[in-house]
């Protein structure tokens, strides 16, 4: 698409000078708490028959211009790689299945595993073990195969490291339900394409007018505290079609501009 093109090549430019201008204010990095919490008495995820979530199941999805196909179920996966875990940058955020992310519960994303899907995950540096509901899409940095909360990452022992090696395998009781098609996006939702949450609101500023002369559909700015910190929501929509929105997501997926993302509210 021509618009789609045009857009990628003016966001390139608009970040580049952004950039330049102070990379450490755009992005807020994802961390932990401000202040230590225990999360010691969180309870394990209690793997349960439950249906396949309403959104975040399509038969494949694009990221990066690399193809995700969701596996159509979750029996019999096990899997030895890096983990990784996300904290306040995405808390309170809709995950791919529509469930808000809180970092101080047992949750996990995986690219391609049916949502949700209960999981063991095994610390292999120390033998730690926790059981995660997967409620969410990624990671997409290279050699990872899952994305832990905060709560899960401190229970395995490796929250100040940022990855270790682990062990994941999926716990799937009778009756668990298998994707037979696409999901699609509830009738009671509208899908937008959340472009990132930034600390500073004149530079997002600037992010909305230049998106707005760009695309067919309204650009708002909204802001939100999370753990104390201000962020600047850039979104795009509502979306008609959610396989636009993806393509969306595709193009602008730039660096110094973050990871933007589908959501529905």
């Amino acid at each position: 698409m021509k618009l789609l093109r045009v857009l990628s090549q003016s966001l390139i430019t608009i970040a580049a000078l952004l950039w330049l201008s102070g990379c450490s204010w755009f992005e807020v990095q994802d961390s932990g708490p401000t202040k230590p919490v225990d999360v010691s008495q969180v309870p394990d995820a209690v793997p349960k028959v439950e249906p396949l979530s309403r959104y975040g199941n399509p038969a494949f999805y694009e990221h990066e211009g690399i193809r995700y196909t969701i596996l159509s179920s979750a029996s019999g996966y096990k899997e030895r790689g890096v983990a990784s875990w996300y904290g306040t940058k995405f808390h309170g955020e809709r995950t791919s299945s529509g469930e808000p992310y809180d970092m101080y519960t047992m949750t996990a994303a995986h690219k391609t595993l049916p949502l949700p899907t209960y999981a063991r995950v095994t610390n292999l540096a120390n033998g730690r073990q926790v059981v995660v509901k997967i409620n969410d899409r990624g990671p997409f940095k290279e050699g990872r195969i899952i994305d832990l909360s905060y709560a899960a990452a401190v229970k395995l022992g490796f929250h100040h490291l940022g990855t270790t090696q682990v062990e994941v395998e999926t716990i799937v009781l009778e009756g668990s339900h298998e994707i037979s098609g696409p999901s699609s996006v509830p009738a009671d939702k509208q899908t937008y394409v959340q472009v990132g949450a930034f600390s500073d609101r004149e530079k997002a500023q600037t992010l909305v007018a230049a998106i707005a002369q760009q695309v067919p559909w309204e650009v708002s700015l909204s802001s939100v505290r999370v753990n104390r910190k201000l962020l600047h929501r850039v979104r795009i929509g509502p979306i008609s079609s959610l396989d636009e929105a993806n393509r969306l997501v595709e193009t602008l997926t730039i660096p110094a501009l973050g990871t933007p993302r589908v959501i529905f509210e």
